[in-house]
């Protein structure tokens, strides 16, 4: 009976964030006495969470669990991927493992936070495998808009998991060889327990484009658009996309100038590391431009995303130190915008377009996702038993839920997960056994989780309804009101223009206080509470709005 035991241990699968949400993948793979993670990546702020920079995981559970982590395997150099290996290696400090450039993208962000030296780090080729505790992992090649992009063959004791990362199947890819299907039915045939595949596009039907048709496009518009000065807005880690960008300014004799912070680290990695062909003297320094003529340019730059601070709003703007928009300018928008990102990106087209430059975002981009026929070539090669939706929100996994069904997995076989579930799988059952802490932590500034939900619930009513101060100076001992009350408003309304409002507001705080006098109460707690009340009952019948009220008692002798 002992060892028959053995035989039904599930492996257990802890997403501890990228679900509901397209950002901060991260996953924990525990058996026994072993737990690996794959990916660490952070999301941004959604609009109702101001001021917070960036959103990284919780990771509490690893931490109760130090002993077992084992190590971090990335699957590609994705912010979504890789960004939160900063902020989580201070507490989990044990070895990444990853492909040439993903490496490389991510000793970049060590150096920045001094973790270099302290981090252990290994480069990992496809087909070559590493073993974890009691897991194997094999680097199987796949296609991505970022070269040497990975899916994961992971070997458990309780069976096979696949893990596709973000993948899509491009037979033409501009670096590299195309994705490596045979591996995937070689482990099909061998029975895969599980398969987690990428959902981020499982709504579009039909096959991604090969990234080889956006060059194409790019031959076109460096043709049709010679005699001005060329600027294109991408991701700065699809380095493929740079490549064809390069390319073309080659052929129609143009000079590069590259602009924004991580465009200059990841095109410096890439080249330093041989996955970017640049030809010679074709770079030139943002100092040099005024050097050319402007039909000799091409600027690749940051801001596709109309994040506020990247190169090309700031230029839209016009708060960019050395580049000004001028008519006659075409700027090519090589990405679309991420969900919910679409009213930055079209305010900074607005304003390019206002200053005289053409704008072009057709055909322009290709998503690095695949779509339902593709994911599909997976299911068909994999044969999964077990299916979960990843990377992507409760929509894109519902409908991955139905995809697989039609692909021959039972209903009651896909998963769909939340951040936190802790699913255990093995041959003979599967379901969900408990949660673990997955909230996503804030990062304001240097305060990493320092800002909680009643912070952000402060900043948000201080954000809608302003904020009124009540100073009021008291005797001490008598309680006698000395000074005040005094009320300065910041956004509840104008003070010179409600000047009424004011003198009746000082009365209610004065009646409030003689109430509180009158019934002998000393309690500053319950003083407070009481001017807080009856001053917030005034104005919402005055004014109908809600300020917070902050009042302050001072004390004289």
């Amino acid at each position: 009976m002992k060892e028959n035991q053995v035989e039904n241990k599930g492996v257990k699968i802890i997403p501890l964030g990228g679900l509901e949400q397209i950002g901060m993948n991260i996953t924990a793979f525990e058996y026994e006495d072993s737990i690996i993670v794959v990916d660490c990546g952070l999301s941004f702020p959604e609009d109702e969470m101001l001021g917070i920079d960036l959103v990284i995981p919780d990771v509490t559970y690893l931490k109760e669990n130090i002993n077992k982590v084992k190590g971090f395997i990335i699957t590609h150099g994705h912010e979504d991927h890789i960004g939160s290996l900063p902020y989580v290696l201070k507490d989990i400090n044990v070895p990444i493992y990853a492909t040439k450039l993903t490496i490389g993208i991510i000793e970049n962000k060590l150096k920045e936070h001094n973790l270099l030296k302290s981090t252990k780090r290994k480069v990992i080729k496809y087909g070559q495998s590493i073993n974890l505790g009691c897991f194997r992992i094999e680097f199987i090649r796949t296609n991505h808009s970022i070269a040497d992009a990975a899916s994961l063959a992971i070997f458990t004791p309780a069976g096979i998991i696949v893990h596709t990362g973000d993948f899509k199947v491009d037979y033409t890819p501009v670096f590299g060889s195309v994705i490596d299907l045979p591996r995937f039915g070689e482990l099909g045939k061998k029975g895969v327990l599980a398969l987690l595949c990428d959902s981020t596009n499982v709504e579009r039907p039909g096959y991604t484009m090969s990234e080889r048709t956006v060059g194409k496009t790019f031959d076109n518009i460096f043709a049709e658009n010679a005699k001005n000065r060329i600027i294109v807005a991408t991701f700065a880690s699809n380095v493929d996309r740079v490549q064809q960008i390069i390319n073309s300014a080659d052929k129609y004799g143009r000079k590069v100038v590259i602009e924004g912070r991580s465009m200059v680290n990841i095109i410096t990695t890439a080249s330093e590391l041989g996955y970017l062909t640049i030809p010679n003297n074709i770079m030139i320094d943002i100092e040099q431009m005024k050097n050319y003529p402007d039909e000799q340019i091409v600027l690749i730059t940051t801001g596709s995303q109309g994040e506020a601070m990247a190169a090309l709003p700031r230029m839209a703007a016009s708060i960019h130190k050395k580049i000004s928009i001028k008519p006659g300018d075409t700027v090519i928008f090589s990405s679309t915008p991420i969900p919910g990102n679409e009213k930055p990106v079209f305010k900074v087209i607005n304003e390019l377009s206002m200053k005289g430059a053409k704008v072009i975002f057709q055909d322009t981009h290709v998503s690095g996702h695949a779509c339902q026929e593709e994911i599909k070539l997976i299911y068909a090669l994999t044969k999964p038993k077990y299916a979960i939706p990843v990377h992507g929100e409760y929509r894109h996994l519902i409908k991955h839920r139905e995809l697989a069904q039609t692909m021959g997995i039972p209903k009651e076989n896909v998963f769909v997960i939340s951040s936190g579930d802790v699913l255990e799988l093995s041959e003979e059952r599967a379901g969900i056994i408990g949660k673990v802490p997955a909230q996503g932590i804030l990062v304001d500034g240097l305060g990493v989780g320092d800002v909680g939900n009643i912070v952000l619930r402060d900043r948000q009513h201080l954000s809608e309804n302003g904020l009124l101060i009540v100073v009021v100076t008291l005797e001490k001992y008598t309680n006698q009101i000395m000074a005040g009350p005094d009320i300065v408003s910041r956004g509840f309304v104008y003070v010179r223009e409600s000047e009424n409002l004011m003198d009746e507001a000082r009365i209610v705080v004065s009646d409030a206080l003689d109430k509180c006098l009158s019934r002998n109460t000393t309690d500053w707690g319950k003083m407070k509470t009481e001017i807080k009340d009856s001053l917030s009952d005034y104005l919402w019948k005055k004014t109908k709005r809600n300020p917070m009220i902050l009042p302050i008692i001072m004390e004289v002798d």
